[in-house]
């Protein structure tokens, strides 16, 4: 029989007897994955201790899959309320945008008297001009657009964001030119067309006179809509067109609103007047009520 072999631990500095290369008890305990790669054996203390700590770091099937299990549980908890989260911080973001137009409006009515400025639609350059800027003429999605040309420009600079909600994204969505362009409601009855502007001294009651607000409108006549693939496009003005409601609910079923003496609200959509061509978009007539000036 082979004489025993004198080692010395290198985990533990200990002496021990390895009985190698004749059968060692170390060949009783179970394989370790790796065990200091750089040495040829334990002491039966350490080896011992090594093979218990693999043990018990190891999962099993079964606990890897209830794991997996708890892991998808939660996330399906938390994210659709970080979804949610993220709604208000749009509506924020889309009345801030109102209230830059509004302070705009200001100073656009104390430089002139009061009256209001117009919706525009006017020829001009090869294009038409209104209240937010110059669109180029041309086939829909190719238009070109300045913003510069717009009646609130001089007063906002770069102009204003769009609003985050309004979903550009979207495969029902047509552009009226090449890029986004707005996506708020002028107050069609502070401007009527072919009529003078009105002047805001005469509104006895501002705080309850819509300026702007969020706004959209079903299009079926231009292309790439059509009357059988409906989409949903930027829209300019608010008014209550029987035929094609232009106010968007966008905000948890509720449109943003700045009003004539600048602060801002949420307003629901009247009921039925939604437009059943895109429910989805929650396209609606606004309240006469706070549309009409008087």
């Amino acid at each position: 029989m082979t004489e025993p072999e004198q080692k010395i631990c290198p985990r533990c500095g200990a002496r021990f007897e390895c009985r190698a290369p004749s059968r060692c008890w170390c060949q009783e305990l179970p394989v370790l994955r790796q065990v200091d790669p750089q040495s040829d054996c334990l002491c039966p203390q350490c080896l011992t201790k090594a093979c218990g700590d693999e043990e018990s770091v190891a999962f099993t099937l079964l606990e890897l899959l209830v794991a997996i299990s708890i892991i998808a549980l939660l996330a399906g908890l938390l994210l659709p309320a970080l979804s949610r989260g993220k709604d208000p911080a749009k509506s924020v973001k889309c009345v801030n945008n109102l209230r830059q137009f509004s302070l705009a409006a200001q100073m656009y009515w104390e430089d002139n008297n009061g009256v209001t400025f117009p919706y525009g639609g006017v020829p001009e350059s090869n294009g038409a001009v209104y209240w937010f800027g110059w669109i180029g003429n041309g086939p829909e999605e190719t238009r070109p657009f300045d913003p510069s040309l717009g009646a609130l420009f001089p007063y906002q600079g770069a102009g204003v964001d769009l609003c985050p909600a309004f979903d550009y994204a979207s495969t029902r969505f047509k552009l009226k030119a090449a890029t986004p362009t707005c996506d708020y409601g002028y107050n069609w009855y502070l401007a009527p067309p072919n009529q003078p502007p009105l002047n805001t001294k005469s509104i006895h009651y501002p705080s309850s006179v819509a300026l702007l607000a969020d706004s959209a409108q079903v299009n079926t006549f231009e292309a790439p809509a059509s009357p059988t693939s409906p989409m949903f496009e930027e829209w300019y003005y608010i008014n209550q067109d029987p035929g094609e409601p232009n106010g968007q609910f966008r905000h948890d079923q509720r449109a943003n609103v700045v009003f004539c003496d600048g602060h801002a609200a949420t307003e629901q959509m009247v009921p039925g007047s939604l437009d059943t061509r895109l429910p989805n978009e929650m396209i609606g007539w606004l309240p006469l009520s706070i549309l009409t000036p008087n």
